[in-house]
């Protein structure tokens, strides 16, 4: 057990997807495990453990934002032994060539966040997914016909920005989206030495300005969670 995390050692599979909402991993339990257990409800950042396909997952909230992630994805890998976190979010497009429900697999996310340097004095604004984690989400796409775009992403410690400078991010470090978590995990899945991907669907766009609910964002993301899913 951590401050932060109540389930028993034994009660966290190897394998962990991780969407932000608390909301969304009940979902994802709800309707893709079977024989789940809810482990962790400390903070109401909920755990559960079951199976999918017959194997063992479990599927626990990160909470928004590099700090909240940090911290999980931290004592997962480090205190509970996990060997692969794979995040499912949400995210904003920064292009038009990214519409509404569109899955993104995360290759590398830019971030002018000191989440890397405060921890371990990685100066490093680049962080990437692994390559291992990422064949095998790629092979699943594949066989069961999900279209995805593999992309860089930003990954932003600040939704509400009064100068949004995504055109320029957009063309200097190729990200065709933001989110708020990535960057923490993949940094920690490097000093660890774990496994760390992250898909996304996008949820809104800054170009054209359309947006799910958050009903929509909590229910609907099912592309996303089945292919994390069957990429096991």
């Amino acid at each position: 057990m951590t401050p932060h995390n109540e389930a028993e050692k034994n009660q966290i599979a190897k394998t962990v997807i991780m969407p932000g909402d608390p909301l969304r991993a009940k979902y994802i339990a709800e309707n893709f495990l079977e024989d789940y257990k809810l482990v962790n409800q400390v903070r109401n950042m909920y755990a559960y453990t079951g199976k999918y396909n017959g194997k063992e997952v479990t599927v626990m909230a990160s909470g928004m934002g590099m700090p909240s992630i940090g911290i999980y994805s931290y004592e997962l890998f480090k205190f509970y032994d996990v060997d692969k976190i794979i995040r499912v979010g949400s995210a904003g497009s920064y292009t038009k060539d990214l519409n509404l429900y569109d899955v993104v697999l995360v290759n590398g996310c830019y971030s002018e966040s000191s989440y890397a340097k405060t921890q371990n004095g990685c100066e490093d604004n680049m962080m990437y997914a692994s390559d291992n984690l990422n064949f095998y989400i790629k092979q699943a796409a594949q066989e069961n016909n999900i279209p995805i775009t593999i992309a860089n992403v930003h990954s932003s410690d600040v939704f509400y920005k009064e100068n949004n400078n995504y055109k320029e991010l957009y063309e200097k470090y190729g990200c065709m989206c933001v989110e708020m978590e990535s960057f923490a995990l993949f940094h920690n899945a490097n000093i660890l030495n774990k496994k760390a991907a992250c898909i996304l669907t996008i949820s809104d766009s800054l170009v054209t300005n359309e947006e799910t609910s958050p009903e929509e964002r909590q229910n609907s993301f099912n592309k996303m969670i089945e292919l994390a899913l069957k990429s096991l």
